[in-house]
């Protein structure tokens, strides 16, 4: 009954062109979930910042999914993604010169941008694994309100230079949501509760 949201990146036809040009074209993306969403399924949306992309792109971004949200209201969660550059071939090219890894001030003015901007999403997941965990604990107070999730093996940020733990059991979760003053609480892929914890 839902889809990831993987893929989206950043909807910028210039970005794309460098970053991931055998990928659909923005429009092409957002058209495959409009379609999803009329015949009933939920997704998620993400963004892929913190390489070739300009501030100015992230909000068109975020635009592009607000409107699309209220047109068809069928996106449970946004996930803001943070690139991580190292051992990937953009940090190699004439185009990643330079690049480094967001800081957190970024990642959290991003989630905090991204939950003021989607007040049309009902959920703004933080993913640990990209942002790592305290940062992750931390944006639970910057608009995020789910903490994603019991990964168990993790590889691809990982091969890109994240040094999170593959995986969080459910108590280690559980207690980095109750030590930053909130409820943990169960849910299942729609966003239906199973369980308070």
């Amino acid at each position: 009954g839902s889809l990831p949201g993987g893929g989206a990146e950043v909807f910028s036809d210039r970005v794309r062109q460098k970053l991931c040009p055998d990928k659909l074209p923005p429009a092409e993306w957002l058209n495959i979930m409009r379609q999803a969403h009329q015949l009933g399924l939920r997704s998620n949306a993400t963004m892929l910042y913190g390489h070739l992309e300009t501030y100015e792109e992230r909000i068109e971004h975020l635009i592009k999914l607000r409107e699309l949200q209220d047109e068809t209201n069928g996106f449970m969660a946004f996930i803001p993604l943070p690139f991580h550059p190292a051992n990937t071939p953009l940090i190699n090219s004439d185009n990643g010169k330079n690049l480094t890894r967001t800081s957190a001030i970024d990642d959290l003015k991003t989630m905090a941008i991204s939950r003021l901007m989607l007040d049309n999403f009902d959920h703004l997941k933080s993913f640990w694994i990209m942002l790592g965990v305290k940062l992750a604990q931390v944006s639970l107070n910057f608009g995020a309100d789910d903490l994603d999730g019991t990964v168990v093996e993790e590889k691809i940020t990982h091969s890109a230079g994240a040094t999170t733990p593959e995986s969080l059991t459910q108590d280690e979760l559980i207690n980095l949501i109750k030590e930053s003053g909130w409820e943990p609480v169960e849910r299942d892929t729609l966003y239906q509760v199973i369980g308070d914890r």
